[in-house]
Parts: C-alpha cells; sequence; structure tokens
C-alpha cells in the first residue's frame, strides 16, 4: 500500500520505525503533487499540448513579423512564459481548489508535513513540472530553428522561475478563497484573457493601443517582456523583475491572510 507522503517513516535501529524528516516529506510531497499533475490529462493538455500548439501557430503564421530576426526567436520566450502561468497559476490553482473541497488540504495540514511544508510541496512540484516543459519547449523550438544568446539562459531561467513564483501566489489565492468550481472559471479564464492579451505571448506593441501601458503591470506582461529581453538580447529587465516580485510578495501576503484550509 502506498503510504501519503505525511506519514513517510525511515527504519531506524533496531528495526523501529522513525518520522521522515520535514525535508524528506517536503520532496515526498513534491513528488506526489508532480505527478498527480503529469497523469492527469486535462492538466497535460494544459501544460504541454497548448504551448506547443501556440509555438507552432506562432512560427507559421505573420502575428510576429518585425518583432525580431526569425518569428521563432521571438515566439518562444512568450511560450516558455504561458507555460510558467499554466503550471503555477491555472494547474496548481484547480488541483488546491479541489484539494480543499474533498478535506485533503485539511488533513494534510495536521500532520506532521504541516502546512508550511504542504504550500513547500506544492511549489516544488510547480518547479519539476516546469522543468520538464523548458525541456520539451526547448526542445521543440531548438529543432525549428530557435538560437538563443548563450547569456540569456542565467537571467531567462531565473525570471522564469520568479514568475512561476509570483503565478503559484495567486493561483493559491483564487483556490483558498473561492469555491471548486468558481477557481476552475476564474484561472482558465484567466488563462486564456492573459495568454491573448496579457503580454505574454504576444509583445505589448502587438496590442491594442489602450493596454499596451497597462499590460507592463500585469505579471504576465512583466514575465513576457523580461523573457524576451532576455532570450533575445541576453539582458535582465530589472523594472519587469521587480513588477514579478512585487506580485509575488503581495499574492503571497494575501494567500496567507485569507486563505481557508477547508
Amino acid at each position: 500500500m502506498t503510504r501519503n507522503p505525511a506519514e513517510a517513516v525511515l527504519d531506524g535501529p533496531a528495526g523501529r520505525q522513525e518520522p521522515a524528516s520535514l525535508l524528506r516529506r517536503v520532496l515526498l510531497q513534491g513528488k506526489y503533487e508532480s505527478l498527480a499533475m503529469l497523469r492527469n490529462g486535462e492538466q497535460l493538455i494544459l501544460a504541454v499540448v497548448l504551448p506547443l500548439l501556440a509555438l507552432v501557430g506562432l512560427t507559421v503564421t505573420p502575428f510576429l513579423d518585425g518583432m525580431g530576426d526569425s518569428r521563432i526567436n521571438v515566439a518562444v520566450p512568450g511560450i516558455l512564459a504561458l507555460c510558467a502561468m499554466s503550471t503555477a497559476f491555472t494547474g496548481q490553482g484547480i488541483a488546491t481548489g479541489f484539494d480543499r473541497r474533498y478535506g485533503v488540504l485539511r488533513f494534510l495540514s495536521t500532520t506532521p508535513l504541516g502546512r508550511g511544508g504542504l504550500i513547500a510541496g506544492k511549489a516544488l512540484s510547480v518547479l519539476a513540472v516546469l522543468c520538464l516543459q523548458v525541456a520539451v519547449v526547448s526542445a521543440v523550438a531548438l529543432a525549428l530553428g530557435w538560437k538563443p544568446p548563450a547569456a540569456g539562459w542565467l537571467p531567462g531561467l531565473a525570471l522564469l522561475a520568479l514568475g512561476a513564483a509570483a503565478f503559484t501566489a495567486l493561483g493559491l489565492l483564487v483556490a483558498g478563497t473561492v469555491r471548486p468550481e468558481a477557481t476552475l472559471a476564474i484561472t482558465n479564464l484567466l488563462w486564456i484573457l492573459l495568454g491573448a492579451l496579457g503580454g505574454i505571448v504576444l509583445p505589448a506593441e502587438k496590442l491594442p493601443a489602450g493596454g499596451q501601458s497597462l499590460v507592463g503591470f500585469l505579471p504576465s506582461g512583466a514575465l513576457g517582456e523580461s523573457l524576451r529581453q532576455a532570450f533575445l538580447g541576453g539582458g535582465l529587465n530589472a523594472g519587469a523583475a521587480l513588477i514579478l516580485l512585487l506580485w509575488t510578495l503581495v499574492a503571497g501576503a494575501a494567500a496567507i491572510r485569507w486563505f481557508k484550509w477547508n
């Protein structure tokens, strides 16, 4: 029988069973959450299939013409940002909302894993799935002719992790304050709106004039713009990074303050 990560034990001296350390519990919880997301067909489509379809679509259509030396080079940063939003906001938000509905969160929060360990496990699962997404998207993009500057990888991956943190905080805020059905509707709707009009896939220059100045202050716009600067020019957009950090801190504080565990 498979044990819940919160109940993990280790064999101690003389065959005695001893509780696992908090780090091991968090790692097991992260593994459990990651496998649960990857085994869910709907989440897998959202996390991998749709971003890949968007990547191919942007590569074969003229939407990004004039934005860089090639369509694929402009498209990939936005698709990586879309992956972060898919997993950290929509995927994690929906999973947490229904865990809350069925009492899973309330149960795990009372175990030695604790609330902090549970949140750490969820964050770890987001990073694990995001690494898989980056590997798959990068492999497909390189096959399509993507040529990122070597100097862009370090700031790009750091900003991607920061964006994932911001969207995880937002996903937990939604999942912990509204009903699961509402979480499902809100996260999916925002995924569509931010993906299409939030500056995450299409640069602000391609959006209607009235919204170009606004999208830069959204987490989607800040992440999309910062990744484009990193993977197109190899630089760090400090302003966009600051906006992502503020979203992470504010949404995280709000989630801690108003999250309902049952």
